[in-house]
């Protein structure tokens, strides 16, 4: 079953809102929310997950007190941007433990990267193991000072 943006009613979007916000949200509490009642709120939530618009549900974790204190985004070159390279460079990244987002771009940089580290010792052996990758040309990084804004999914 497919399900587009543009056929989601207000009712739709209360449901994706609020399980973004609280997944962990009892069906009841959802209903009631929402404005429905139990089945028809189950029936949306199951459409929603079998069209592919909710793709599962997680638990936000404590990197820093789970991984370590220092955050950095990493922008990456490539030497070209062949799809042997992309694919080198994509394949070698998911290796690397301590990358919790990899984006590829457009812009200056090929690829930007979200990472978490305990140290700078840490930072630095992830950064050696990153120059490895052959198809890389430049790295530059940026280091984490605070979160300001960290939205999950918001639906306007």
């Amino acid at each position: 079953m497919t399900v587009k943006a543009d056929q989601l009613d207000a009712y739709d979007l209360k449901i994706l809102n609020l399980l973004t916000a609280e997944g962990r949200i009892s069906w009841r509490e959802l209903a009631d929310a929402v404005g429905l009642s139990l089945t028809p709120t189950l029936r949306r939530v199951r459409r929603l997950e079998q069209s592919g618009l909710i793709q599962g549900y997680s638990a936000n974790l404590d990197e820093r007190r789970l991984i370590g204190g220092i955050g950095a985004f990493v922008s990456i070159s490539l030497e070209r941007q062949s799809e042997d390279a992309l694919a080198v460079f994509e394949a070698r990244v998911q290796e690397l433990e301590e990358v919790a987002s990899c984006f590829q771009m457009t812009g200056d940089f090929d690829y930007l990267l979200r990472v978490v580290v305990r140290d700078l010792d840490h930072y630095q052996a992830m950064l050696a193991r990153l120059t490895r990758v052959p198809v890389v040309s430049r790295i530059q990084s940026s280091f984490v000072l605070k979160s300001v804004v960290r939205r999950r999914g918001r639906i306007i």
